[in-house]
Order: structure tokens, then sequence, then C-alpha cells
């Protein structure tokens, strides 16, 4: 059986999606930016805080790798429901944990909920958010991780008020929780059924696998050359986040103030190449426009790196964020392609690339101790080049459906095929 979605409701889709995109980093930046009045809350060493963080990175591997099963059960749509009310409970109960007591293992719980639902919503919103885009007809993956951060920019600016006004963990955390609930029942009526085709229209027998079929995409090939296009961009994009701002300080030897600055100008570049990148995806094709934003990060990787000057060294980052911003996303549409695959190669891939998040803070951080931070990026620039290699096998469909039928125009038919 199937149906064909109309215009109101693949645009009224889209723009659920935008807002399931957006609770995620919400949630997350909220997290973050109340990070030291946790940790003085809890009265815990540095070290102590790094296992609360690892809470949230071990849950999301697990939660990843759950997902496509997951999915496969309930659906995208009714994934994102539970998904995202549990996260909003883990994150209070964090909350609760950080203020009431203290109690250092109700937050790590929190914490590991947290992460855990954050792993299966993420698999489950670019399943949806993939499915979307090939019911517009048209590459807007990029600008549903634009709202991702707009999320992680709201959420950073309403902790740091939270802070100077003196809200209390629990509430503040309380407060997002309710505010992701209500924001997932409003998105979920125009959330759509992720098996939809490439001709618009939804058929209600896709994407019934066993687990063993799911459990067997990992075998195929283009599912670890989409994973390493995605490793490539979140070791870029990651590397960033854990380290542009202490690159700064420790090798350009500015002010604190600015390293700060230059991270957030990283951040907003990366936001303004997933608006604008769109516009090149639908003109000229995945592709061409991966390996042109690895050798545009890693240009302006080396200048980060190289030149001297802090201001020009900070224009090097302008250009690490916007070869940065389109990897992430791109990867998860070609993942996307197929809807009977869709939910499984998307849980294999992101977790492929959330191995960025985890390996890539303590391999930078090692080889900074010995070589400083400056050169300890350079490894970023060996990902890049692995990310250009393998950008072929993002193609889009349409574009490999049509190279086969040129190059068949060209054989000869009196050679029979092997």
């Amino acid at each position: 059986m199937t149906t064909q979605l109309t215009t109101t409701q693949t645009k009224a889709w889209r723009n659920a999606v935008f807002l399931v995109f957006a609770l995620p980093g919400l949630a997350l930046a909220t997290w973050v930016s109340r990070l030291p009045a946790v940790r003085d809350s809890l009265d815990i060493r540095i070290d102590q805080v790094g296992i609360l963080i690892f809470g949230i990175a071990a849950g999301s591997i697990v939660g990843l790798l759950l997902s496509s099963h997951i999915v496969a059960r309930l659906g995208a749509r009714r994934t994102i429901l539970v998904a995202m009310i549990v996260c909003s409970i883990g994150l209070a109960l964090a909350g609760v944990g950080a203020t009431f007591g203290p109690v250092f293992g109700v937050t790590f719980a929190g914490l590991l909920v947290f992460g855990f639902s954050s792993g299966i919503t993420d698999v489950a919103m670019n399943v949806s958010g993939a499915a979307n885009e090939r019911a517009l007809g048209k590459a807007i993956m990029p600008i549903f991780h634009a709202f991702f951060s707009f999320g992680t920019m709201i959420g950073a600016g309403l902790g740091a008020l939270a802070e100077y006004v003196g809200l209390p963990i629990a509430v503040h955390l309380g407060i997002l929780a309710v505010v992701m609930i209500a924001g997932t029942i409003i998105a979920y009526p125009f959330l759509q059924n992720e098996n939809i085709g490439a001709d618009g229209q939804v058929s209600e027998d896709a994407g019934h696998q066993t687990w063993r079929d799911r459990l067997g995409i990992w075998r195929d090939p283009r599912t670890v050359l989409i994973g390493l296009i995605v490793l490539a961009a979140a070791f870029a994009e990651g590397s960033a986040n854990d380290w542009l701002a202490l690159a700064m300080v420790d090798g350009h030897h500015v002010e604190n103030a600015t390293g700060a600055l230059v991270f957030g100008v990283f951040v907003t570049a990366m936001t303004a190449g997933r608006l604008g990148g769109v516009v090149l995806l639908n003109r000229f094709g995945r592709v061409p426009v991966l390996r042109a934003s690895f050798v545009l990060a890693a240009a302006g990787l080396l200048v980060m790196i190289f030149v001297p000057n802090p201001w020009v060294a900070a224009a090097g980052a302008v250009a690490w964020g916007l070869g940065a911003a389109l990897g992430f996303p791109i990867g998860m549409s070609a993942a996307a392609d197929d809807p009977r695959t869709a939910a499984a190669r998307v849980s294999a891939v992101a977790t492929i690339g959330y191995l960025a998040f985890l390996a890539g803070p303590p391999l930078i951080g090692f080889l900074g101790e010995g070589v400083g931070i400056l050169n300890a990026l350079l490894v970023v620039l060996v990902l890049c080049a692995i990310g250009a290699l393998v950008s072929y096998a993002a193609r889009e469909p349409q574009r490999t459906a049509r190279a086969e039928a040129e190059t068949d125009t060209f054989v000869d038919p009196g050679i029979p095929s092997a």
C-alpha cells in the first residue's frame, strides 16, 4: 500500500524536523553551560568531571548501536517521541542529582540515560530528516543540522543567563526538560513515515528487515566508506570544539577571551556553511562539495597552525569551520538514501562517526603534550585527506544511475558482457 504526501504535509514535516533537531542542541548546550556549577556543587575533581562526561559518551554509543532495531520496531516518528521524552527525564535527573544531596551517582545515572536516549534520537531524527529530503526532492539536511547549532547557541545563552541570576541547576534543567517534552509533542503530529521513496510515495511495506539484515549492513563496503566520511567530518568538527580555543591561547599567545571568541567565530562559520551549503549541494551534488569542503578545512587548518599572526590564524579558523560544516549532514543523507536500509545504515555510520568524539580529544591531548597543541592538530589533516578520497561513496543514487546509463550507451553490443 502506498500513499502520496501533499506539499503542505511535506513542508509541515520539514518544519517539525527543524524543531526536532534544535531541541537536542538546546539540551546539550544547557548541560555544558552548567558544567562548572555542577563541578562546584558536587565538589569533584577534574578527573571525576571526565567520568561524568564519559557517562554521556558511553550512553550515546550504546544508544547508537541499538537505534536501528528500535527504529525498525517503532518507526522514526514514534522513536523520536519516546527517546526525546526519556532524554528529558535523564537531563532532569542529572539536575536533581547535582542539586539535592548532591549525589554524584544520581547525576551520572541521569547523564547515562541522557546519552543513551540522545544516541537513539540522533539516528531517528537523521532518518526522518533524510526521508523529508527525499520527499522535497532537494538537499536540506545541512539546514537541519544548522538548527541543531541554533539550539546550542540558544542553550549556551540561556545557560549564561541562568548562571548570572543564580538559578539552581535542578530548576534550570527541569525547565529545559519540560520545554523539550512540549516541543516534541508539538512536532510529533507533523512527522511522517520515513519509508518514502524518491517518487514521493510512502510505502507501508518498506523497511521491514530482520535483525540479521540490520547487522549485515556493516558488511556493506559503502557503509564503511560513508562512515569514514562522517568520521573525518566529526574529527574536524570535534577537534575544534575541544581544542581550538586552547590552541589559540597556547599556540598563538592570545588572551583567554580572544581564544573563546575565535571558537565562537568557528561555530558561526559552521552554521553559516550549513545554511548556505544547500545551494552548492543542489547545484553541484554531494561528491564535488564534499571534496571541496575537506580541502577548504585542511587549508584553513594549515593557516591556523602555521601562520603566526593571530588574526590571520583566526581567518584560517573561519575556513576550517566552513570546510567542516557539511561532511556530517551529507554523510547522514547518503546513509539514508535507501529507505529499506536507512535506519540500519544511519546507525552504523553514526557509530563510526562518534568514534571521533570518543578518541579524538585524548589522541590530540596526548600528542599535544609531546609536540605542542598546534602540531598535534596536524592529525586532523590526515582525516581530511581520507574523507576527500572516499567522498565518491556519498554519490546520489540518481547520479549513479545516470552515470551507469551513460556508460552503457558506449558498450559495443557485439561484445558479450562478462
